[in-house]
């Protein structure tokens, strides 16, 4: 389980349901399409290899409930929180246009839905920002809670398997009581 300090990685950018949501209106071009599709069929090969790291304490891919959802399920199973830094969060270029524009999933309000009121985002968050957040990953990337000594490593493994956007995103927080689990900064 991951523990309260730990630093959180996530090994694919965001975006994938905004543009499968915008291939559908045929608002997606040829190179978010071009996107879409590397970003799907890279799979996540560096999972053995994080594994095997002892300062890798939990490990997760995330998919249908999006960001939101599996650092949600990350911070349940630790019994603590976890706070996003949502601009160092890897987004696929284009998306928060395509966002902003209408361009998401019904997946992702229902996602909100589900698990929303154990988020906690700053004023003035936008709605393009909430849905990629919640935002569903056909063969999304890989979230990887770690010691902080262990971050360069996790890192030299993501980029050794060809993970060009892989960034750490944030922190595991001790809980507070009556708190958010999910805190986005």
């Amino acid at each position: 389980d991951a523990r309260v300090g730990d630093r959180l990685v996530l090994g694919k950018a965001l975006g994938v349901g905004v543009m499968s949501a915008a291939l559908k209106k045929e608002q997606l071009g040829a190179e978010g399409y071009a996107q879409m599709i590397a970003s799907t069929t890279q799979l996540n090969t560096p999972g053995p290899d994080l594994a095997a790291l002892p300062g890798v304490h939990a490990l997760t891919d995330v998919t249908g409930f999006g960001l939101a959802g599996h650092a949600l399920e990350i911070a349940r199973g630790a019994d603590a929180a976890v706070a996003l830094d949502w601009a160092r969060v890897p987004l696929l270029a284009g998306v928060r246009p395509l966002a902003a524009q209408g361009c998401v999933t019904g997946a992702s309000g229902r996602n909100w839905a589900g698990y929303g009121a154990d988020v906690a985002l700053p004023a003035g968050f936008a709605a393009e920002d909430k849905a990629l957040l919640t935002d569903p990953q056909t063969s999304g990337g890989l979230l990887v809670s770690c010691d902080a000594a262990s971050v360069p490593a996790v890192r030299a493994i993501f980029e050794r398997h060809g993970f060009a956007f892989a960034a750490e995103i944030g922190e595991v927080l001790a809980p507070s009581a009556g708190a958010a689990r999910l805190l986005v900064r």
